[in-house]
């Protein structure tokens, strides 16, 4: 009886052990994803194929429209964090991806789902305007 006793508490501190661990790499995965990453030609394909939905914002530091748009994408990463993946693309150092997609303005945020370019949008506009044409793709 002792040596069940002591085998099913062996048991239990394994399965609490594995429990936790989990539970920390998740909210570890879920915080590092809260902010925008960065997307470069190298690592463009395995990035837009490693989440279900993923928004890359196409940018340049010398585009004034860029830097209004990437608070709101900051503030979206952060609210979505887990659901959406924001990536930032600076189209000047990455120049195969940006040809590859044809961006011929900037910023653009390029939407992919399950892998496959699903929509780009063009320009700078405000969140209440931007939100809904990027969420409609979480159903």
């Amino acid at each position: 009886m002792r040596n069940e006793d002591e085998e099913l508490e062996r048991i239990k501190q394994t399965k609490l052990q594995e429990v936790m661990g989990r539970v920390a790499r998740e909210k570890q995965e879920k915080t590092a994803l809260s902010k925008p990453v960065e997307v470069t030609d190298a690592t463009f394909k395995r990035v837009i194929q490693s989440h279900p939905l993923v928004v890359v914002d196409c940018w340049a530091p010398w585009c004034g429209p860029c830097y209004m748009v990437a608070p709101i994408i900051e503030e979206m990463a952060r609210d979505y964090a887990g659901r959406i993946l924001f990536g930032k693309l600076n189209v000047d150092e990455n120049p195969e991806t940006a040809m590859q997609y044809q961006i011929m303005g900037i910023p653009t945020l390029l939407v992919f789902k399950d892998g496959k370019l699903v929509d780009r949008i063009v320009g700078a506009m405000p969140r209440q305007t931007l939100e809904p044409k990027i969420t409609s793709y979480l159903q």
